[in-house]
């Protein structure tokens, strides 16, 4: 889990590196939030933003990052003991008891549909063995993930600790990267659930507060958050044919329509270039490298209709040696997409010998081995 995880923030920290070019603000969107944000999510291209690097106090957004940490602490099956701090949590709740016994799933649920804070600080101890505990590990993922205007000094967003505050662009780096872990996906999008209420004889039963997955048909999950300083703030996505987008507002008093016009905007004014597909690539007459170099991903990035022919690949090998004669695959350079002249994706490039041809097999010969185990007759004799 730990591997995948390093693998994922690797991924993302080289198309942070290398995606942003920015785009004008499109003033007819009318957005109303003081800071707002469009990403497509495979390349993490920005596609609209306003204000989005100014660092503002973010409410219950943050419990993002305390949804993404629970998740990847492989506990969701286990029980967590509700404290008694836990349920003296201000704002939002589910409710919780002190003493009741709940599994971590439950309490993400919980956390992600209602935002409920007694639900993040239960998390937060028992994640992070304390509240204090729980933000260092917030703010290491951070840095980890290329959060760098960011600083969590707990797991809801309450207004009670003066640096806790994050930008536009920060949250959806965070919402990017928290999407490519299907729990997340399912928890972010999930409209209603049911979870087990042991001292009573009904279930727990929460609706989400996202209203953008009801209102909006593209949508495919979030998380609101609101608090008198913090104001109204919203983070959502949105799923078009092949188009992933990643919506951020702060401090916005129509935020979902703000979110509609962003991904409307988004959707008909861009589209998925595949750039280079994935398999085999002729990029040199080298005679060692020639037929045993290729990519192992496509390259996907949105463009608009005027983009879509100004793209351009460059190839950058190593020098070949012949430690390559091996039959294990090894990275020897890479692929890297041009647009308006700047780096805009990469992907290795690697190279593998061919493998050794087996003897193809008629259809009649296949029959008859068959057979002949089925009757118990070994075919080698």
């Amino acid at each position: 889990m730990r591997m995948i995880s390093k693998l994922i923030i690797l991924a993302l920290m080289v198309s942070l590196m290398t995606v942003n070019i920015p785009q004008k603000v499109d003033a007819s969107l009318g957005i109303s939030a003081a800071s707002a944000v469009l990403i497509e999510q495979k390349s993490g291209r920005v596609l609209f933003e306003k204000d989005a690097h100014t660092k503002r106090r973010i409410a219950s957004i943050t419990k993002i990052m305390t949804a993404i940490l629970a998740i990847e602490s492989g506990k969701m099956n286990q029980y967590v003991k509700v404290s008694e701090q836990a349920t003296r949590a201000e704002g939002s709740s589910v409710y919780l008891k002190p003493g009741e016994k709940i599994k971590l799933k439950h309490l993400v649920y919980g956390l992600m549909l209602r935002s409920g804070n007694d639900t993040a600080v239960a998390i937060a101890e028992s994640v992070g063995g304390s509240v204090d505990g729980f933000a260092y590990l917030m703010n290491q993922k951070a840095r980890e993930i290329g959060m760098f205007n960011t600083h969590f000094a707990n797991p809801h967003g309450l207004d009670d600790q003066e640096d806790h505050y994050s930008t536009a662009y920060d949250m959806a780096i965070l919402m990017r990267y928290a999407m490519q872990n299907k729990t997340f996906q399912e928890i972010s999008g999930t409209k209603v659930y049911r979870a087990p209420n042991p001292t009573e004889e009904w279930d727990r039963v929460w609706r989400n507060k996202n209203r953008l997955l009801t209102k909006y048909k593209y949508t495919t999950g979030g998380k609101t958050g609101y608090t008198k300083r913090a104001k109204r703030t919203l983070v959502t996505t949105a799923t078009k044919g092949d188009m992933d987008l990643i919506a951020v507002t702060l401090n916005g008093p129509d935020d979902w329509n703000d979110h509609i016009s962003m991904y409307e905007n988004g959707f008909k004014g861009y589209d998925m270039a595949e750039v280079l597909q994935k398999g085999k690539v002729e990029v040199t007459k080298n005679k060692l490298y020639k037929g045993h170099l290729y990519v192992k991903k496509s390259i996907v990035y949105p463009a608009t209709s005027e983009e879509m022919d100004e793209f351009s690949i460059k190839y950058k090998l190593e020098k070949p040696s012949k430690r390559l004669t091996a039959k294990d695959e090894a990275i020897v350079g890479k692929a890297e997409v041009y647009l308006d002249e700047r780096v805009v994706q990469e992907v290795p490039i690697y190279f593998e010998k061919a493998a050794e041809k087996k003897e193809k097999k008629g259809f009649l010969n296949s029959i008859k081995e068959i057979f002949l185990l089925v009757i118990g007759v070994k075919v080698n004799g």
